[in-house]
């Protein structure tokens, strides 16, 4: 579950912002996102759905003044799913199923905004070992 994934060239990518409400924390939400991950992982995985893998990551706060090109140097608190698929009509399939829309609705409940936009693989590498 925690383990390093591998991303093969020509996924679509989906990344997905998660903004929860003023009075939550990620620790009230954590349940709901394994759930939903879990079900994701299991009943779309591979052949089944064409989910591929996918990463959570929490905003850190960081801003880096030598990659960001923006007059603000300000970003909200927030939450990132980073899924992979073979498809962007696999993704839709298994998010318009009903195992799926009943552990986001229990996420949704806890967010303001989300936001879900679709990416495809132009580039990867990795460093040369030294």
């Amino acid at each position: 579950m925690f383990g390093p994934i591998t991303v093969p060239f020509g996924v679509k990518m989906l990344f997905n912002t998660v903004k929860l409400k003023p009075d939550v924390n990620f620790d009230q939400v954590e349940l709901a996102v394994g759930e939903m991950c879990m079900v994701v992982k299991e009943t779309y995985g591979g052949e089944k759905g064409g989910f591929i893998a996918g990463q959570v990551f929490k905003f850190s706060g960081f801003v880096s003044d030598e990659g960001s090109f923006s007059n603000s140097k300000a970003a909200n608190d927030h939450y990132a799913i980073v899924t992979y698929w073979h498809s962007f009509e696999d993704h839709e399939r298994s998010h318009a199923d009903d195992i799926f829309k009943q552990k986001l609705n229990a996420l949704l409940a806890l967010c303001s905004e989300t936001q879900e936009l679709g990416y495809d693989l132009l580039w990867q590498g990795e460093a040369k070992a030294s």
